[in-house]
């Protein structure tokens, strides 16, 4: 049985997590809240999220700067981050961007437009693994192959190509 996905919700209001938790329940997943910037990134390492749904403004660190904290290390780069914010400026969506986040949405949150995202991020991610488990297993028979060819063996341990 597949493991249930991790959603970390990031916001410093409680009402804020409450709705969005209350929106994702028919989502198969574990839920975890932080309060703010530091906190995220702290439970990021213990909680190990699929999905970051982040608040911009926040106490401590902004959702901006956890974004591109998240981004910058290889241990969280691959999570998942959909920034919810009640800014909506050409330039915060374009400094979301730079900061590394995978989408975005505007406050008040539509409940049917938000488990959309989530959903279609999710199987992205899910689409992303299996590609990459798919790449390292053809990386691992190119690998026998070279190696078998170097012993004079074909790819199936038969004859291998003929040498002048």
């Amino acid at each position: 049985m597949a493991e249930k996905n991790r959603i970390l919700i990031a916001d410093d209001n409680e009402p804020n997590r409450e709705l969005l938790e209350a929106y994702l329940a028919d989502v198969d997943c574990d839920v975890a809240h932080s309060v703010d910037g530091q906190d995220t990134l702290e439970k990021v390492k213990s909680f190990k999220p699929d999905l970051i749904l982040l608040d911009v403004m926040m106490p401590k660190l902004s959702g901006f700067e956890v974004c591109q904290r998240l981004k910058a290390d290889a241990a969280s780069r691959k999570v998942m981050v959909l920034m919810v914010t009640a800014l909506n400026e050409a330039g915060d969506i374009e400094r979301a961007v730079k900061a590394g986040t995978d989408d975005f949405l505007s406050k008040p949150v539509n409940k049917i437009e938000l488990l959309k995202r989530v959903q279609t991020m999710l199987r992205v991610m899910k689409l992303e693994d299996e590609n990459e488990r798919l790449r390292r297993y053809i990386d691992e028979m190119e690998k026998r192959d070279d190696d078998a060819d170097e012993e004079g063996k074909g790819p199936a341990g038969g004859p291998g190509p003929k040498r002048k």
